[in-house]
């Protein structure tokens, strides 16, 4: 990972953080920022924070308000994006259907149309959550074969996971 994916006098690659309300955005990227769990609540519009992952290697986040009324409003995020990190809530196989739809009209998004794509399996401490498996198939991402994408477990209420998840979304930039 040593090498360098940004230089000091460029801004960090721009990446958006969507799924839908409750799956864990916002949670997800305070404890990136912060290093511990915030008290969140609910995202209308954006939050936006950069991360600085490791030496050389930065990323700025928007972290997208997931309701059903913002969810019309998400294309306007996606420009000049260099990744697409979708969150799903990992304990509601109630609402992955709703996911499906989301995540499939997005990818649909000319502006996007080769920008690689990581989904984030949050809520991976709860007893029961779905499996990457369960997820990937149920999401269809074996369909998607002209982007790059991958698929991660993680917990935004214990950290498990985001460093390595996030770390893998600007290799993903880097490949590109």
């Amino acid at each position: 990972m040593g090498q360098i994916l940004f230089k000091s006098n460029q801004k960090p690659p721009y990446v958006v953080l969507m799924g839908l309300d409750g799956a864990g955005k916002t949670t997800l990227l305070s404890r990136l920022q912060w290093g511990k769990r915030m008290d969140t609540s609910p995202t209308v519009g954006f939050n936006v924070g950069t991360l600085e992952l490791a030496r050389g290697i930065a990323l700025t986040v928007w972290d997208v308000g997931g309701q059903g009324e913002m969810r019309t409003n998400w294309k306007y995020y996606l420009d000049d994006c260099k990744a697409l990190v979708f969150v799903v809530d990992g304990e509601d196989r109630s609402r992955l259907g709703e996911a499906q739809k989301a995540l499939k009209k997005v990818l649909k998004e000319e502006s996007i149309k080769k920008v690689p794509l990581m989904v984030l399996v949050n809520k991976k401490d709860v007893p029961n959550s779905m499996t990457i498996r369960e997820v990937s198939t149920q999401l269809d991402l074996p369909s998607n074969k002209d982007r790059d994408w991958e698929i991660q477990a993680c917990s935004a209420y214990t950290g498990l996971g985001l460093q390595q998840a996030f770390l893998s979304v600007a290799q993903l930039i880097k490949k590109q």
